[in-house]
């Protein structure tokens, strides 16, 4: 359909084209990290849009780890849902332990690894679907293993979750600039502000649980 490709330019910044569906993709994104940021649970009927949009939009420049990724991020964003309406979601922010952290470390490693090599030839296994090689495999695969894991923590308020965002907008950045989608470029910056300022607040918000849980 013509009205979600990445070609129905709805205008232009500094001669840079925008995109219907990047447009939805940017918008949605920074509202949902904003709602997520003040432990909103709006932060994921809001995030079930934006990994719908974003799905559409990678497959179409063939980040394919990240088009798989959006799916993820449906499902979960379905769990975090109705994970945060039980109670208030500022009074139940903690931190991961040392072998919790030892393991999630373990796993976006082995992932990267593991997703990489796969979307490394996924285009000779599966041509059909994948006329062209994905781009820069690993760099895609460890923003979707550190993306899988970093929304799991968030749907159980781990502190840890804005570490491992942080680190995927930081690498986002620099991969859609290489694959000329500037202005979700410019999101990812404006997402890793965010984030910094997540794990600030959630910081916060822990801290003054625990000082009203001794009073």
């Amino acid at each position: 359909m013509d009205i979600i490709s990445i070609h129905n330019v709805l205008f232009e910044v500094l001669g840079y084209q925008v995109s219907l569906i990047e447009l939805i993709g940017t918008i949605t994104g920074l509202i949902c990290v904003w709602y997520s940021v003040r432990a909103n649970v709006l932060t994921w009927p809001i995030g079930i849009i934006n990994a719908a949009a974003f799905l559409i939009l990678f497959y179409q420049v063939n980040l394919y780890s990240d088009m798989f990724l959006q799916v993820w991020f449906i499902i979960i964003g379905i769990y975090g849902w109705i994970n945060w309406s039980k109670k208030d979601a500022k009074k139940t922010i903690s931190r991961l332990d040392k072998n919790q952290i030892t393991l999630v470390l373990f796993l976006v490693t082995a992932g990267t690894i593991f997703i990489g090599s796969y979307m490394s030839h996924i285009h000779e296994m599966l041509p059909q679907f994948f006329s062209q090689p994905a781009a820069y495999p690993y760099f895609d695969a460890f923003t979707t293993t550190a993306s899988i894991i970093a929304v799991v923590l968030m749907a159980q308020k781990k502190i840890e979750t804005w570490v491992l965002w942080i680190s995927v907008d930081i690498v986002c950045i620099v991969l859609y600039i290489l694959k000329g989608i500037l202005f979700m470029s410019v999101e990812y910056f404006l997402f890793s502000m965010l984030a910094t300022s997540g794990l600030i607040t959630w910081i916060k918000f822990l801290k003054n649980e625990k000082r009203t849980s001794i009073r």
